[in-house]
């Protein structure tokens, strides 16, 4: 049955249509005033986890050697820093302190010995039997830049001008001759041997009292390469060997 076969009818028929109409129209009512469900939902996408791709072996490598270069170049470049400043350091220092971390010197302690050399040494020179020479006590002496011979002579190594120094105690007298000493020079190791300072002291003969007395000698000297000192006396057995009482030494001005 349709609207239009319903003004067609009669009157009971159209009371039935009417009823249909209102149905319809009742029906039509309730679905508008129901809301409309959402719309669905998109599906929700999953997300995927990309691990980051690390570096490759030779981009490793490569990088280890950049690092390593620039390690053995800084090491390379501090070394030399270091290297140039000790040098010229050294060039700049003055004159005083650069001289004087070289500069020849010596102080020689001197040794007892047991016997007189005065038959041996007048074998060498007959001039000398008036004298013995005094020998170095290599262990305790102290010398820079200045060798020894035979353990009583001092080579020169560095020419220049030298203050020489001496001082020989004497414990005991000679009844016959004043005490002396005598620094001996000699230009060379087979040169002949002359005295460049000499000095003397007295004692009296009593041997209630002991006595000392010393002979001190200080020289400024010009000095050459090859030259040679010793420290002589004409008895040995009359010194003092004690440190502080008998010395020899000579330094570089």
């Amino acid at each position: 049955m349709t609207l239009q076969s319903c003004f067609t009818y009669h009157s009971a028929e159209r009371m039935g249509c009417h009823l249909v109409l209102i149905s319809v129209i009742m029906i039509n009512t309730y679905h508008s005033s129901v809301a409309s469900p959402p719309p669905p939902l998109p599906p929700r996408q999953s997300q995927v986890f990309i691990q980051p791709q690390g570096p490759s072996a030779s981009h490793s490598k490569n990088l280890f050697r950049s690092l390593l270069a620039v390690v053995v170049l800084h090491f390379l470049l501090t070394v030399g820093g270091f290297a140039f400043l000790y040098y010229t350091g050294r060039m700049e220092k003055p004159l005083s302190e650069a001289s004087s971390s070289s500069r020849a010197l010596a102080r020689m302690i001197v040794v007892k010995r047991i016997r007189n050399q005065e038959s041996t040494c007048k074998q060498l020179t007959p001039s000398c039997h008036l004298f013995s020479y005094l020998q170095w006590d290599m262990k305790h002496s102290v010398r820079s830049n200045v060798n020894y011979y035979h353990s009583s002579w001092l080579t020169v190594l560095q020419p220049g001008d030298y203050l020489v120094f001496s001082r020989v105690s004497f414990s005991k007298a000679d009844p016959k001759r004043p005490l002396a000493s005598a620094v001996k020079l000699k230009r060379g190791a087979s040169s002949k041997e002359t005295v460049a300072m000499q000095a003397y002291c007295s004692l009296n003969g009593s041997v209630s009292i002991p006595r000392l007395c010393t002979a001190s000698l200080v020289e400024v000297m010009t000095l050459e390469t090859g030259n040679q000192l010793s420290l002589w006396v004409q008895d040995l057995s009359l010194v003092d060997y004690s440190e502080t009482a008998t010395s020899f030494g000579m330094y570089k001005l």
